[in-house]
Formats: structure tokens, sequence, C-alpha cells
């Protein structure tokens, strides 16, 4: 039995909330109160949670000796000895194998996606993630796939690629809020746990994510009044406000609470992001699903 809680939390179920971004299509697309629409993207959600708990079991395995120098990572099961490298290994194979075959089960397209985030991912974890800028785009190409995956498991309709854009750039804004966190929280000794940390800096990572931060206002903000097929009385610009306030919670939260560490806890734990995100959400099936009709 402890093995296989050691194994679940290998498997980082917490992390599982970077999965929902496979319901992009499902909701932007007006598909959301679609039954078969809807167990489609639940399935997908399922799949890619099976395929990115074997890469982060992959990602463990491979890290076990830098992470054992880590002030919280070697607390992990594989590192701290409790899970056998063995036992990970057969895990993340079978993880992989089984979400593929069911991918391609569900969608031939969906499955090329899994495939794709898997290749990405094996190359991340033995030689990407040591090359500087290109470490951070790797992981904003994987949430960019997660709602391609959507796309690929809907008939969708009224998908705008805008929402590609701003969720790319919203990726990459938490991507370099975490490096920024492990730079604070490791300090001289950074490079030590990870060696891509030396080419960073705060002053860097600061001006990229001013960048990063801009674009992904901007990108959401032409996509509420420029995408096609959105209500004609322009109701979703009302949902601006919102984003603008989430990436500013998420800025006070890294530059004045030191957090940022992982996206997935703070979304977790804070409670007005948890209450931006609910109003957000509401804002947005009220604009797509209800007002329908041009205001007056």
């Amino acid at each position: 039995m402890r093995v296989l809680l050691d194994l679940l939390k290998t498997m980082r179920p917490r992390q599982w909330t970077k999965n929902a971004f496979v319901f992009v299509a499902l909701f932007f697309d007006r598909k959301l109160l679609d039954a078969p629409s809807l167990l489609h993207t639940l399935a997908a959600f399922a799949l890619l949670c099976l395929m990115s708990s074997a890469v982060y079991i992959m990602n463990d395995l491979a890290d076990i000796e830098n992470d054992r120098e880590h002030p919280t990572k070697r607390n992990r099961p594989l590192p701290s000895g409790r899970l056998s490298p063995r036992i990970a290994l057969l895990a993340t194979l079978t993880l992989a194998a089984g979400s593929l075959t069911a991918g391609f089960a569900l969608s031939v397209p969906f499955g090329w996606i899994l495939l794709g985030y898997l290749a990405i991912q094996i190359a991340y974890t033995f030689y990407l993630k040591h090359v500087v800028l290109v470490d951070v785009s790797i992981v904003a190409a994987g949430f960019i796939l997660r709602i391609a995956a959507g796309v690929t498991v809907i008939q969708v309709e009224r998908f705008s690629p805008w929402l590609y854009v701003f969720g790319g750039f919203l990726a990459l804004f938490m991507a370099l809020g975490k490096r920024r966190h492990e730079l604070v929280l490791l300090g001289q000794n950074a490079g030590n746990h990870r060696a891509i940390l030396e080419e960073y800096n705060l002053d860097l990572i600061d001006r990229l994510l001013g960048i990063v931060t801009t674009s992904a206002v901007v990108a959401y903000s032409l996509y509420t009044f420029l995408s096609e097929g959105l209500p004609q009385n322009h109701a979703m610009m009302f949902t601006i406000p919102f984003v603008l306030y989430g990436v500013f919670r998420y800025l006070y939260l890294i530059h004045v609470r030191h957090a940022g560490g992982a996206p997935e806890e703070i979304l977790l734990r804070d409670r007005p992001m948890q209450v931006t995100l609910a109003l957000w959400a509401a804002v947005v099936f009220i604009a797509l699903y209800i007002a329908d009709s041009p205001l007056t």
C-alpha cells in the first residue's frame, strides 16, 4: 500500500490541474452543455493526466541525483529512496503506452498529439531543459498542445486561434514565474540544483515577464473583440478585467509573497485567485451561452 501511495505522489495529481487547458475548446466553442462533446473532453483530460504522470515520473528518474540536493525535492519518493526506480520505470512505460493506445482509440489526431507531447517531453527531459530560453518555451508548448488536444476530440465551430496565442503567453508567464521563484529560493546555489538556472538572473526574468504579461493581456483582449463567432454585443470584453486582475495577482504573489514555485499550488491555495477564476468563468459563460442579443 505504501508503494502505491508513493507512486501516486510521484504521479503528481496536484499538477493535473494543468490539463484543464483541454477544456478550452469545449468551453469557448459553446459545447459545454453538449453531452457527447463533454464526455469526449473528459476522456481526453483523463488520458492527458495519465500521460503527464508518466512524464513526471520520467523527470524524477532523470533528476534523481540533483533532486537529492534540493531543499524540498529531496523529500519526494524517488530521491528519498522510498520508491524503487525499477517500479517507477515500469509505471512510466505502462502509463505512456496505455494513454497512447486509448488516445488513438478516442481520436486519431488526439493520439498523435499525445505522441507529440511525449516526444517533446522526452527531448526536454534529456536535453532541451538545459538550453536557455528553449526550456521555458517547451513548457509553454505543452500547454498549447493541451488546448489543441481539446480541439481534436470535438467538432469545433467557433474556436479561435487567438486562444492558442493567449494560452501560450499565459503558460510562458507561469513558467518564468516558476524560474524566478527557484532563483529566489535557491540563491547562489541555484546552479547546483538545476544547471540551467545559471543562465538566468532576476533582471532578465523580470524583463521577460513584462513582455509576456503584456502580450498575454493584449492577445486575450484582441480575442474578445476580433474573433469570429463571438456574440455581436461584444459582451466578452467584460471578461478582460478578470484576466487583468488575475495577472496582477500572480505578479503580486511572485514579487511580494515570493510564491510562484508551482502555479497549481497557487491555484489551489490562493482564495482571491480562485474567486477571480470563478467570476471570470461565470462572466464568460453568461457572455457566450446567455447574452446573445446586442446591447441596447
